[in-house]
C-alpha cells in the first residue's frame, strides 16, 4: 500500500520527526486559500511516483495566484498511470544541507536495513551508481530495534556536523514508525537539516504491506488507490493477482514465486514478460478467463506455461488449461514445462489433447518462445 505524502508526514510528526507546515487541497481554490496562510510554498501532486520533481509533479509558488495557476494544472493530469486527485501546499523551508535516509526490509533476510546518505534530493539509485561510497547501511536484528547509541556510531563520521544527534534521534524514530506501521519502505529524500541544526523531512514515501490492511485499517483508509488496466480490473473481479507489463511473452504459471521467476528468466535471456498472473490450485476452474485475459494482451506474442506441482496437482491443472485451449483455439504459440505432482500424467495428457511436447526445463521453453516471437535469446 502506498501512502499519500501528506499521510506519511502525518505519521512522521506524531512520531516526533519535525515536517514543514502543510495543507492538502483538492481544488486550486482550496490550493491558494492554503498559500495565503502559509506565504511561499511548494504545490506537490500526490501521486506515488518517483522522480515528481523531474516531470513537474512538484513546483514553487510565491503567492495565492500562482498556486492557484499550478494546482489548476496539475490536478487531474496523469503521471504514470496516476491521476491527480490532491496537491500538498507546503511552506518553502531554507536549506543548509540534504541527506538520505531509510528503512526498508532486507533485501535477502528477515532484518531491517537503515540507510544513510549525505547525497539527499536526489535519486538513491543514481548515487549507489556513480558514489557508492556515500551510502551507509546498518542492518538491525528483526527481534531489537535501532537504539540511541547504535544510532549514533551509524552517523558518525557522515560530515553532518552539529546536526549529527538529530540525525541520529530522527533514525531511531524512523525504525520505530518503520516497525509499528508493518512498513516495507520508509523513506525521506530529502532529509534536511536547517542552518540551526536541525533537521525536517521535506519529503517522505511510506510503502506498507498489504497484507497489514487489516491490522492497520487507518493506514489502509489513505492508501493511494491502484490505477488498474481494463484487464487487470476483470481479473481482479474475478479473483485473479494478474498485472500488464506490457511485453511479448505471455506467462501462465502457478503461485506467485514460480510466476516471478519465469518472469526473471524472460528478461535474463533477452525478453520481456507480457505479464504477472498468479493462478494456483484453483486453475482448473479459473483457467478459461485466466487464459483469455493473457490472450486478449496487445503485442503477445508467445505464451509459456510453467506448472510445478506440490499439494497442487499439475495433473488437474493442465486438465483445466488444456480444456480452455481447446474451446478457445488460440493462434498464439504456447511453450510448457510441467514438473512435481501428477507431472507423468499432465504431460501425457498434453500431448494426446493439443499434440504439444513440453520442454524437460523451464529455461528451454522460455528460449523457445522468445524464439517464436521473433527475439534472440541472450
Amino acid at each position: 500500500m502506498n501512502i499519500p505524502e501528506y499521510a506519511a508526514k502525518a505519521l512522521l510528526e506524531d512520531a516526533g520527526i519535525p515536517v514543514p507546515a502543510g495543507i492538502v487541497a483538492d481544488s486550486p481554490d482550496g490550493a491558494a486559500r492554503a498559500a495565503a496562510r502559509l506565504g511561499p510554498v511548494m504545490v506537490k501532486a500526490q501521486v506515488p511516483v518517483g522522480g515528481r520533481g523531474k516531470s513537474g509533479a512538484v513546483k514553487p509558488a510565491r503567492n495565492p495566484t500562482e498556486v492557484h495557476a499550478i494546482a489548476g494544472e496539475l490536478l487531474g493530469k496523469r503521471f504514470g498511470r496516476h491521476r491527480v486527485g490532491e496537491v500538498l501546499v507546503e511552506e518553502r523551508v531554507t536549506v543548509a544541507g540534504e541527506l538520505y535516509a531509510a528503512v526498508l526490509n532486507h533485501p535477502a533476510g528477515p532484518a531491517r536495513r537503515v540507510v544513510l546518505s549525505g547525497r539527499g534530493g536526489v535519486d538513491i539509485e543514481e548515487t549507489a551508481r556513480t558514489d557508492p561510497r556515500s551510502i551507509r547501511t546498518l542492518d538491525i536484528d528483526p527481534r531489537t530495534e535501532l537504539g540511541p547509541e547504535a544510532a549514533r556510531q551509524f552517523v558518525a563520521g557522515t560530515g553532518v556536523g552539529t546536526a549529527a544527534p538529530a540525525v541520529a534521534d530522527a533514525l531511531v524514530r524512523m525504525d520505530r514508525l518503520h516497525r509499528d506501521s508493518d512498513a516495507e519502505l520508509l523513506e525521506i529524500n530529502p532529509l534536511t537539516v536547517t542552518e540551526a541544526g536541525d533537521v525536517l523531512a521535506l519529503d517522505c514515501k511510506l510503502v506498507v504491506d498489504g497484507a497489514a490492511a487489516a491490522r492497520r485499517p487507518s493506514l489502509a483508509a489513505t492508501a493511494a488507490p491502484e490505477p488498474l488496466t481494463e484487464l487487470e480490473r476483470a481479473a481482479r473481479d474475478l479473483g485473479l493477482q494478474f498485472v500488464e507489463l506490457g511485453g511479448e511473452v505471455g506467462v501462465l504459471a502457478n503461485g506467485a514465486g514460480l510466476t516471478m521467476t519465469t518472469m526473471d528468466v524472460i528478461v535474463h535471456l533477452g525478453g520481456r514478460p507480457a505479464n504477472f498472473l498468479e493462478i494456483g490450485g484453483d486453475a482448473y476452474t479459473k483457467a478459461r478467463p485466466a487464459l483469455e485475459i493473457v490472450l486478449a494482451q496487445r503485442g503477445l506474442r508467445s505464451l509459456v506455461v510453467n506448472f510445478c506441482g506440490a499439494f497442487a496437482r499439475t495433473d488437474v491443472m493442465v486438465d483445466g488449461l488444456t480444456g480452455a485451449w481447446t474451446e478457445l483455439q488460440p493462434d498464439v504459440p504456447a511453450f510448457f514445462t510441467i514438473d512435481g505432482t501428477g507431472a507423468a500424467a499432465a504431460r501425457r495428457m498434453l500431448r494426446e489433447r493439443l499434440g504439444l511436447e513440453p520442454y524437460p526445463t523451464m529455461d528451454g521453453a522460455i528460449a523457445a518462445a522468445l524464439r517464436a516471437g521473433g527475439r534472440e535469446t541472450a
